[in-house]
């Protein structure tokens, strides 16, 4: 009996020992098949999706974020990055609205705008001139105004490295070499141009390199850096405020916005040699948001220059004006939303926190160290500008780290300057349909910029560089909220923002039988529309604070 207990007894050892390895190896392959499958993902992501929103980064950390936060490093220390924490939450939380927008509607924010304004029920005119050609004028402005703060900033690199330039040559030169790279392709339209991105992407990391090697070198104080991420008694000083104000204003950038939801608008998985997304649910739109691309100085772009408002009659969508509405647009397939949404939001916060937040903190950190307390403990305490910085970091750390500055602040008014020129095509083709040659749109954008610039560097030189550098982001920041409150309001609302299921996305989404609603709602969660409508009305608050402080002679 024992000898028969026994052989039991190790017979339900062996059988528990083989249950319980068969099960370990079960878990292990379901663990190796949960690795393969979101590595696959990852590298989806990156071969596929990633870029888009490196290119709407750039947008915030151009110059004009340099000049401001080389100006609260050399004031308040290490103090203010937690408004540079801040306003990066700013832009990210409007940024993937606009990716959100751009994506599930397959519109960018221009366009939602004149769909809005432009055929109103009551007193369309009235609508139109008071509201829509007003806000269009004011996005030019802001655009205007970018353009020209990333000709100076790049300008200035060039100064900075080149010390026998002129600061107009540097402009002109500046002007001519971003003209050259616009002229290669055209990332608005069709397939994302990945050489583009690439190009954007390679510049960002150079920005990135270079700040990360000078940091390196000018030793600061680690333990209050991060402190500085933390709220402080100092940012209630009265300079303190208008300081951060003034980041705020040029990190949230309103042609980021315009940009970040076009590119949203690109199907970036199934498009083959530009053709639309291949779906009976998703109605294009080609002349009025994608006309076809013409040559330079061809017959046809000539003639298409001057002919800026000419409709497009034969539009299954339009009405008898030829004009698209709202209730004859049909968003996006259920299949292109979930295919891009996901992945569009997770790139725009990457990015922003992770360049342009990070290039921004890094900045103000080399500001702080240099100027704040200076590298051999002697501190300026006083407001610095881009020469002011170059010259004190070759100085007190090396001529090395000084070349690198410049470097990086070269590669930050190239990227950017691409970005402002593209934004303003798609800020005019939304806004009032002028259809003509992208490169002859971004040439107007260029010169616009391009007049004020050299004034500036013909008439005052460096000593008005940093004033018009700073005038710029107050302009910007007056515009965001004009920008700002019409990408929150469409993006909320369930009536713009739904997507009509399909046959397929039935069949697995139902259970029991259970009858499923025609629509999706893709709206912004009750938590983001009130952290929107919040941001909002603290840039207002801002900026009103700013007219006050100019009123009263005050300059924070």
């Amino acid at each position: 009996m024992s000898d028969a207990h026994t052989s039991q007894v190790a017979e339900s050892v062996a059988r528990d020992e083989i249950e319980h390895a068969s099960s370990s190896s079960r878990r292990r392959e379901q663990w190796k098949g949960k690795a393969r499958q979101w590595t696959s993902v990852v590298l989806q992501h990156f071969k596929r999706h990633a870029a888009n929103g490196i290119v709407c980064s750039v947008a915030y950390f151009d110059p004009g974020n340099w000049s401001v936060d080389l100006q609260a490093g050399s004031e308040f220390g290490y103090k203010l990055l937690f408004m540079v924490l801040l306003s990066g939450i700013m832009a990210v939380v409007f940024q993937s609205m606009a990716t959100r927008l751009g994506v599930v509607t397959g519109l960018d924010l221009a366009t939602h705008c004149r769909m809005l304004l432009y055929n109103r029920t009551k007193h369309p005119r009235l609508c139109r001139w008071l509201v829509l050609y007003p806000l269009y004028a004011i996005s030019e402005i802001a655009i205007i105004s970018t353009d020209l703060a990333e000709l100076l900033g790049s300008a200035t690199a060039l100064v900075l490295l080149f010390p026998a330039l002129p600061l107009w040559a540097g402009v002109l030169i500046t002007a001519s070499d971003v003209f050259i790279i616009l002229a290669v392709s055209d990332p608005t339209r069709g397939k994302p141009v990945r050489f583009f991105e690439l190009l954007i992407a390679a510049l960002v990391l150079a920005v990135f390199v270079s700040l990360a090697i000078v940091i390196a070198q000018v030793s600061p104080d680690w333990k209050d850096a991060f402190e500085g991420f933390l709220p402080s008694k100092t940012l209630f000083k009265p300079r303190a405020i208008y300081t951060s104000i003034g980041i705020i204003g040029a990190t949230v950038m309103p042609h980021g916005l315009f940009l970040g939801s076009s590119l949203a608008t690109q199907d970036r998985v199934h498009m083959k040699n530009n053709e639309a997304f291949d779906s009976q649910e998703t109605l294009v739109l080609p002349p009025l948001t994608k006309p076809r691309r013409t040559r330079l100085f061809s017959r046809q772009s000539l003639r298409a220059a001057f002919q800026s408002f000419k409709m497009n009659d034969n539009d299954a969508s339009s009405t008898k004006d030829g004009e698209v509405t709202h209730f004859s647009w049909t968003n996006n397939s259920l299949d292109f939303v979930r295919t891009h949404l996901t992945h569009g939001i997770v790139d725009v916060v990457m990015s922003l926190m992770g360049f342009a937040v990070v290039i921004n903190a890094l900045i103000l950190i080399i500001a702080s160290a240099v100027f704040f307390s200076g590298s051999d403990g002697q501190g300026t305490d006083a407001p610095a500008d881009l020469f002011e910085a170059h010259t004190l970091i070759r100085q007190r750390v090396g001529t090395a780290a000084a070349v690198l500055f410049a470097l990086a602040l070269l590669f930050a008014g190239e990227s950017a300057g691409i970005t402002a020129t593209l934004a303003g095509q798609v800020v005019s083709e939304g806004f009032i349909r002028w259809h003509i040659s992208p490169l002859i749109r971004r040439t107007i954008t260029r010169l616009l910029g391009l007049i004020p610039s050299m004034l500036v560097a013909v008439i005052v030189g460096r000593d008005g560089l940093n004033t018009l550098l700073v005038a710029s982001q107050v302009i910007l920041s007056f515009v965001l909220p004009f920008v700002a409150f019409p990408l929150v309001w469409i993006t909320s609302s369930s009536r713009f923002m739904r997507v009509k299921r399909d046959c397929s996305s039935d069949a697995s989404d139902s259970q029991d039988g259970e009858e499923l609603p025609e629509y999706i709602d893709y709206s912004n969660g009750k938590i983001v529309m009130v952290l929107g409508y919040v941001i909002w009305v603290a840039v207002l608050v801002a900026n009103a604070y700013v007219l006050v402080s100019l009123a009263m002679g005050q300059d924070g």
